[in-house]
């Protein structure tokens, strides 16, 4: 499919404001919501100086505490993310002091935030009325190169490696990079077991469809991409492609779309790596349920879910510029006649199925000796 800067036709449904809202509702009484990537972290590193104090006060960044509770999310997958600029052991120490940052936060605000490791993690989360907050870690350039820092990470609690950001790493080529690994080289087929043993997800975002392919040929367990769109509908680098998708299914794995402009909207994409001069085309809260109605054609919809990458990009869509937009997304999906059961699958069932198919492996793993070596 070509790249397209008008959302389809979709087909109409007799379903009021009130029956679309009823649907949301019960959906989040099935599952939480559950987002699978927000760049707070960086943030407040970035403008804050790493400060926790303040951050249930409206502020101008896309995250706060207000915001999450009218955005309903009951699950956050918190970035501990830094540029890959970084290198070496600046890179391990930025992401151990993004790490620091997420606990942090959960001690200062602990009737909102409670620290989850596994499916068991979230539901308590839940159950207390809490946001459930687990860590992800954004390019593996944070490793050095190092399986004992993987380790490490996952003893911390990280759920989750995003195995390049914009640039290719040692073993793993980037989707924004020329391509020089064909894929993994044998030490990042290596790296993918060494996760799967560790029970930490493999994160597809960001790689290339040689990367995406390659790892899925070795993974034992359910993949992720925390944080991408669906390039049969944006013909974007970051996007994913359809013979990616289809093997979802098989893997168990879950695709959570992302709601970066350039990556919904082909048209804003071109606005962006262009000189700007004109105003940005419009984004809005339909193109983004595009997106998702794609993926849920081509992957099926056990294998969708959410990751907004708030905090992560200066724009977003019309009615998403914030983490309180997740339930107008809902209601538009609903409305185009989406059931309850559909919808709570797309919030966070899906993504809590993977992390029960991985949290024993993960409960255990970083306390053995076998493994990958430095």
């Amino acid at each position: 499919m070509n790249a397209r800067s008008t959302p389809p036709s979709t087909p109409a449904h007799s379903v009021s404001s009130a029956q679309a809202q009823a649907a949301v509702d019960a959906a989040l009484e099935l599952a939480p919501l559950i987002d699978g990537h927000n760049d707070w972290a960086w943030e407040c590193r970035e403008n804050r100086g790493y400060s926790v104090e303040g951050l249930d006060a409206k502020l101008d960044t896309d995250t706060d505490i207000g915001r999450l509770r009218a955005g309903r999310v009951g699950g956050q997958f918190w970035s501990v993310y830094v540029e890959d600029a970084l290198e070496g052991a600046s890179a391990v120490q930025g992401t151990l002091e993004q790490i620091d940052w997420v606990y942090r936060l959960a001690a200062r605000y602990p009737d909102t935030f409670a620290i989850a490791t596994s499916a068991a993690g979230v539901e308590a989360a839940r159950a207390d009325g809490r946001i459930a907050s687990l860590l992800g870690a954004e390019g593996a350039h944070c490793l050095n190169d190092s399986p004992g820092v993987l380790r490490m990470l996952a003893r911390l609690g990280v759920r989750y490696l995003t195995l390049t950001h914009v640039h290719n790493t040692s073993w793993a080529d980037s989707g924004t990079d020329e391509p020089v690994h064909g894929g993994l080289t044998a030490r990042g087929v290596e790296y993918i077991r060494e996760l799967n043993r560790l029970g930490m997800l493999v994160d597809l975002s960001h790689v290339s469809p040689a990367t995406a392919h390659a790892a899925l040929d070795v993974t034992s367990a359910p993949v992720i991409f925390s944080h991408s769109c669906c390039h049969g509908v944006t013909a974007h680098p970051r996007n994913v492609p359809d013979d990616v998708l289809a093997r979802l299914a098989g893997n168990d794995g879950v695709l959570m779309v992302t709601f970066v402009p350039q990556f919904v909207s082909a048209e804003y994409a071109a606005w962006f790596d262009g000189d700007r001069s004109g105003p940005a085309p419009r984004v809005t809260l339909a193109q983004v349920a595009d997106h998702v109605e794609h993926a849920r054609a081509v992957a099926g919809i056990r294998h969708i879910g959410l990751g907004g990458d708030f905090d992560g990009t200066d724009e977003f869509p019309e009615q998403l510029e914030g983490v309180d937009g997740y339930p107008a997304l809902l209601v538009e999906l609903a409305g185009r006649g989406w059931s309850a059961a559909d919808l709570a699958a797309l919030a966070g069932a899906n993504v809590l199925r993977v992390l029960r198919a991985t949290d024993a492996a993960f409960a255990g793993g970083g306390s053995t000796t076998t493994g990958l070596t430095v």
